[in-house]
């Protein structure tokens, strides 16, 4: 499917706070009435994060569980659901951040930041050895398929030790996440580096935070990009002092893949290329 780029939005992300952008999903309600509104925008991926009562990050199984069943009452939604693995702002012990993998049947892809990093030099994002063994293995347990985020050419070495260990199994399914300060920087040459450098027949994608998110876009695309992220997660403005939805973000790819030269794929034709099983409803 050379032909289909996947568009993946990334809803809402486990840090910026409402009042920064009065758009950002914050209950299972909103999270599920965007996801399915970006859904028939044209993305074929949502990224899942939920949120608490005070509006941050929380890894709460009845909330994922909420916004997942919302979600898919839409009969006609069939969407590709991606849920994260690290989002709460406290630190949580290894299997409260997995619980919702293995007690909710409808999570396809689940993230896997496949390092330890300073974020934003504020804080330690933490993925230990053990954690990066445990998650592995409640995705091949559950029949989720790992979305190894890759934030640093580090996360791909530690990548293919775990594909070599048999805990990843090929091919993978990369999100090379660029600008985050303390990874690696939203640049072309950076893009470059590390996407020659992913382990070989890997599906890709790619996005840069805030205002780098668009001409990263454009060089995901040109150097051959199986997909592309966008979401209020990762940006908030559509443009200088104009604030995006998700849907806003999600219509400018649509656009911007078609002027490409290509079509965004479906769902069902995504999980094609990630190599999911079909839809089952």
């Amino acid at each position: 499917m050379k032909d289909k780029t996947m568009i993946i939005a990334a809803l809402t992300g486990a840090v910026t706070p409402k009042d920064i952008s009065e758009h950002i999903p914050m209950t299972p309600e909103e999270i599920a009435e965007d996801a399915y509104k970006c859904w028939k925008a044209g993305a074929s991926i949502v990224h899942l994060h939920m949120r608490d009562d005070e509006g941050k990050g929380t890894m709460d199984v009845g909330r994922f569980k909420k916004s997942v069943e919302l979600l898919r009452a839409h009969k006609d939604c069939d969407v590709v659901i991606c849920c994260t693995s690290s989002g709460s702002v406290k630190k949580l012990e290894n299997h409260q951040r997995m619980e919702h993998f293995k007690t909710i049947p409808d999570i396809e892809l689940g993230s896997y930041d496949a390092g330890t990093m300073n974020w934003g030099c504020t804080n330690v994002f933490e993925n230990s050895p053990k954690f990066l063994e445990e998650l592995a293995q409640c995705y091949l347990d559950n029949e989720v398929k790992a979305e190894v985020e890759l934030f640093d050419m580090g996360m791909i070495t530690n990548t293919n030790y775990y594909i070599q260990q048999g805990f990843i199994k090929t091919p993978i399914f990369c999100q090379v996440v660029l600008g985050v300060l303390g990874g690696a920087p939203a640049t072309v040459e950076c893009l470059t580096h590390l996407v020659k450098h992913i382990p070989e027949g890997s599906i890709w994608s790619a996005f840069g935070i805030g205002k780098d998110h668009l001409p990263i876009m454009y060089a995901a695309l040109a150097l051959g990009a199986h997909g592309i992220r966008v979401g209020l997660e990762d940006n908030v403005y559509y443009s200088k002092g104009v604030k995006a939805t998700n849907t806003m973000l999600v219509e400018r790819a649509v656009r911007i893949v078609k002027e490409f030269g290509k079509e965004p794929a479906t769902p069902a034709e995504a999980r094609q290329i990630i190599g999911l099983k079909p839809l089952v409803r």
